[in-house]
């Protein structure tokens, strides 16, 4: 499923932890998914969310299960801002936020640097 329509009120409504299943306006397949996880709080900033528009990024269920876990395992370890890597997608987390900051589609023709992390999650 791509990812479509999310803005400014999509991010609030996933901050706000909207209802599963609701159908407001921009609401996106990946904010639903956020809102349904079983974690308290992962939240999409709102540069994640230009991001993954522009770049028509997808995060089915399982994926969204596994981004969850991820972030539970990298806070156990103190981790405060992680890349966990889902298959093809490749996403920044601000940890202790439970914050999606950032996410990329990975192309292993292109060289990727990030920065001010303190771990990687393969997930």
């Amino acid at each position: 499923m791509a990812i479509q329509g999310v803005g400014n009120s999509t991010q609030a409504a996933v901050r706000q932890g909207g209802l599963p299943g609701s159908n407001q306006p921009g609401d996106s397949a990946f904010a639903d998914l956020l809102r349904r996880a079983s974690t308290p709080g992962t939240k999409l900033s709102t540069h994640a969310g230009k991001r993954i528009e522009r770049r028509e990024l997808s995060l089915d269920a399982d994926k969204q299960v596994r981004l969850e876990s991820a972030i539970d395992r990298a806070a156990e370890k103190g981790s405060k801002s992680t890349v966990v890597v889902l298959d093809d997608l490749a996403v920044v987390v601000d940890v202790r936020q439970r914050t999606v900051v950032t996410a990329m589609q990975r192309d292993p023709t292109r060289e990727r640097v990030f920065t001010n992390i303190d771990s990687v999650v393969i997930a």
